[in-house]
């Protein structure tokens, strides 16, 4: 983070998803839509999310995506935006994360990525919660290989409860991320996140930290927003993704990602049609 020289503008935007691109189920409004167009026009954009291969994919097909790099699994899998193909994966044992989590969550519910295809599971998730399809294979199935990510989820708790029991957590071959919105733990590998994706994908694009902007609302975008040139909160993020950040924007229900890439790739005219509206209100 830093001062940016006089007319600058961003070559890589990266995107956080839920939270940022939408809310909820719900897909990506209009405005926001229309200002990732108008952006795509002027710079790489690329999606970089905690969902899976698997569940990229809606959003994928929503904003017509069709080049370029998405960053799914906190970074821990690169996908070919046009083939859908992945390009790498980094994967890494989770027993013993498993094992630590399960001592102060011994209720969780906890699933490994199986690319590509969708999760395995200890037990029951809520339905819809998790992406392609989910085979339930136990503890033991779930350390029986390596996966990308590991995840838990803390039945009839809160995101608050479950910060308060993972304080302090250990987990020295992992990187931990908290949700704000869901009672939901995420474990990748050490040094994996969407900041390590990106540098990865910066390097082979010749384009320096100094010239991305990175938008995001939770834990997991922390380190992408301090490793970008310029680093975007959405409004209703935890103070500590806005403390992160260079500066904050309106809360996802508010168009917030809209506002802030319009700050730097909408013309007048794409300011005026965003503000008039129809007696309707339409």
């Amino acid at each position: 983070m830093g001062v940016r020289p006089i007319g600058w503008r961003p070559r890589l935007v990266a995107l956080d998803i839920d939270g940022t691109v939408v809310h909820g189920a719900s897909p990506p409004t209009p405005p926001v839509r229309a200002a990732i167009d108008r952006a795509a026009r002027h710079a790489e954009v690329m999606l970089c999310t905690g969902r899976t291969v698997v569940g990229v994919a809606a959003a994928l097909d929503q904003l017509a995506m069709t080049r370029g790099t998405t960053l799914t699994s906190n970074g821990a899998v690169e996908l070919d935006t046009a083939t859908r193909e992945v390009r790498t994966v980094v994967r890494f044992d989770v027993s013993d994360a498993l094992a630590r989590l399960r001592e102060r969550f011994p209720d969780g519910h906890f699933a490994c990525e199986h690319v590509g295809v969708g999760q395995r599971v200890s037990a029951p998730f809520p339905a819809g919660v998790l992406a392609g399809r989910v085979t339930e294979v136990g503890i033991e199935g779930l350390i029986a290989e390596p996966s990308p990510k590991l995840i838990m989820y803390w039945p009839g708790r809160t995101p608050a409860q479950t910060r308060e029991r993972a304080a302090g957590l250990d987990l020295p071959d992992a990187t931990v991320t908290l949700d704000h919105e869901v009672p939901w733990v995420t474990v990748v590998a050490a040094g994996v996140s969407k900041a390590s994706g990106l540098a990865r994908v910066t390097r082979r694009l010749g384009i320096d930290a100094a010239d991305v902007l990175a938008v995001g609302d939770g834990d997991n975008d922390r380190e992408m927003l301090r490793w970008a040139g310029h680093g975007v909160a959405m409004g209703q993020g935890p103070d500590t993704v806005r403390a992160d950040a260079d500066e904050v924007t309106a809360p996802v229900t508010a168009d917030g990602l809209a506002d802030a890439l319009d700050r730097w790739f909408a013309t007048t005219a794409d300011r005026t049609r965003r503000t008039v509206r129809s007696p309707d209100g339409l």
